[in-house]
């Protein structure tokens, strides 16, 4: 599989993610909208540890192992099966939708991601 293609379903697991956090405050889909909130990612390291090929099943695993004032990292973990096929070390930052500038995340969903904390990656 080409190498690019990680970044592309550990984009769509941080998507579900955060649905997944703000679900547990009843916010759903609308967090980021509603509150006009988003996420860039400043930096991402992978490192690839085996390779996956076209029809393999793949599963993304989520956590945090930073959590700032401004911003999250986390470390997504992609499986075939029970083989780790790469690691994704990724921090983003949030940021006002108005004005693309960075913000505090919102206590509670700070307080929600700590539940999602890993130990931080040495």
């Amino acid at each position: 599989m080409y190498h690019a293609r990680y970044l592309d379903f550990a984009e769509h697991a941080r998507t579900e993610f955060v649905r997944e956090v703000a679900s547990l405050h009843n916010k759903e889909t609308p967090l980021l909208q509603a509150n006009e909130v988003g996420f860039v990612v400043k930096s991402i390291h992978v490192e690839y540890h085996s390779p996956s090929f076209l029809d393999d099943f793949l599963t993304v695993k989520s956590s945090v192992t930073q959590l700032k004032r401004f911003s999250i990292t986390l470390r997504q973990s992609i499986f075939r099966d029970e083989i780790e096929v790469a690691t994704l070390i990724v921090r983003a930052a949030a940021v006002s939708l108005k004005t693309y500038k960075v913000i505090p995340l919102e206590s509670w969903f700070s307080e929600s991601l700590g539940e999602y904390m890993t130990p931080k990656e040495q």
